[in-house]
């Protein structure tokens, strides 16, 4: 089988981006733009992969890791002279080499594939990967002959007016036998409008030699959108979503409103799950089947198990298990975990705790630093009290209890299993399994106190007025 590599630029700054973010890292749909390229790629079985890096190396590499070799490009001086930098790693290899550029994020494994394929069944030394676009600005043009073969690839800068009106387009992508590209590449010069060297010239050094060019048109030219500005990231972005959205329908994912719905790259979801208009699904989340993700709510790098329902929440780094709920309007902040068939009713924080299976937390709480068992009901305003200003502490509740509302339970505590807190109470003592804590200060009522109240005597004016009318 013949090898297979890859060549991918990613050396530029990108200034257009008017970004202190270096353009390739720029994210679409939660994954860098180099990232979605690197991707695609790996799933064609390649045998290397560099990367060419530059500015921002340090970040591109702390991104990818050891998914790729890297070389560095000091500077600039266009793609031939970028390309040339992955010698010393490929240049005395037999096989094909694919050249892709880090700001196309749209670019899928088949395509790449098919590119492959076309290279070989052509018998070529170079194949261009190339596209028909009615508004070809910007792009570099395929010139071919009365015979429809590729002689050259003009850039924009460089074209005259009659290769300006070629509306295919180069995407920027290439296959080459591996050998054969080094050659070239110290064959070509860099007089032109920009005092570059094109990668581009090595199709015409081939051309001069007699040796077999081909050009290889793909199917939809969104793919091959390069990302130069914050407009064309925003455009790439939203073709992302539209091409993730469909994938998630296909499988069976009820989206009801795709054009307002969010969701990431790397997103995971079961079938029969329901997502409504305004939901944002971020990271690394996995949601499993049947599970309902009510209107505007978001979700990051959390598991969510089956037959969940989410009402208007904010979900971050969490677990829920199978049949649990939540909301409306409550945020699960990073570490928490949510038992199965566990209630987290309206307007309930929870951080860095664990609720057990069938536990009920209404409404109107903050659960931080604590460990809930099984079948626990918390009243309405209870709040588990954390932070004593310099450390965290954590609090145990155990199986069966009632927390009555209005509590405040102040950690480091242990609550038993079976034990009641009464309404009202601040607890600052373990509680023992079956008893019930009762901590507040016992009523008093100041007979005719409210007649000595200034508001009282507005308020009686008020309703003598309304007498006397």
């Amino acid at each position: 089988m013949t090898a297979k590599y890859a060549v991918i630029l990613a050396a530029g700054q990108g200034t257009r981006m008017k970004s202190k973010l270096y353009k390739v890292l720029h994210p679409v749909c939660g994954k860098p733009m180099v990232d979605h390229v690197l991707t695609q790629i790996e799933q064609n079985e390649m045998d290397q992969i560099v990367t060419v890096i530059g500015h921002g190396a340090e970040m591109v590499k702390s991104t990818l890791k050891d998914r790729t070799d890297y070389v560095v490009q000091a500077e600039q001086l266009g793609t031939g002279h970028a390309v040339m930098q992955a010698e010393s790693l490929l240049g005395d290899k037999d096989g094909m080499t694919l050249i892709a550029c880090g700001d196309t994020p749209l670019f899928t494994a088949e395509t790449f594939k098919e590119l492959f394929q076309y290279h070989q069944s052509k018998g070529a030394v170079g194949t261009v990967l190339t596209a028909q676009t009615a508004e070809p600005f910007g792009y570099g043009r395929i010139i071919r002959n009365d015979l429809g073969i590729v002689e050259r690839i003009v850039e924009q800068k460089d074209a005259t007016k009659e290769e300006a009106a070629v509306t295919e387009i180069n995407t920027g992508v290439y296959c080459f036998n591996n050998r054969e590209l080094f050659d070239a590449l110290h064959k070509i010069n860099n007089d032109n409008a920009q005092g570059e060297y094109y990668l581009t010239d090595v199709m015409e050094v081939f051309q001069k030699e007699g040796k077999v060019v081909a050009a290889y048109k793909m199917k939809d030219f969104e793919e091959s959108m390069g990302v130069n500005d914050r407009v064309a990231l925003s455009k790439a972005a939203q073709v992302m979503r539209n091409r993730i959205n469909e994938k998630h329908m296909r499988n069976g994912v009820t989206i009801i409103d795709p054009a307002s719905t969010y969701i990431d790259a790397d997103v995971e979801i079961g079938s029969d799950t329901v997502i409504e208009p305004g939901v944002i699904l971020k990271g690394q989340t996995k949601i499993g089947s049947d599970c309902v993700i009510g209107a505007h709510s978001e979700i990051r790098n959390s598991v969510l198990g089956n037959e969940i329902t989410v009402t208007s929440s904010l979900i971050e780094d969490s677990v829920m298990h199978d049949q649990s709920d939540i909301g409306p309007y409550s945020h699960l902040r990073p570490q928490a975990e949510i038992g199965q068939g566990a209630h987290i009713g309206n307007f309930v924080e929870v951080k860095k705790a664990s609720i057990g299976e069938n536990t009920k937390v209404g409404h109107l709480t903050y659960v931080g630093d604590a460990t809930l068992g099984q079948e626990i009901n918390v009243g309405c305003g209870t709040i588990f009290v954390n932070y004593d200003g310099i450390n965290k502490h954590h609090t145990n509740v155990g199986d069966y209890s009632f927390i009555g509302s209005g509590s405040n339970v102040i950690a480091p505590v242990e609550i038993g299993d079976h034990a009641y807190i009464a309404a009202g109470s601040t607890v600052t003592a373990d509680v023992k399994p079956h008893d019930m804590a009762i901590a507040r200060g016992r009523q008093v009522n100041k007979a005719g106190y409210y007649d000595k109240y200034p508001v009282a005597q507005a308020a009686q004016k008020t309703e003598a007025a309304k007498k006397n009318n």
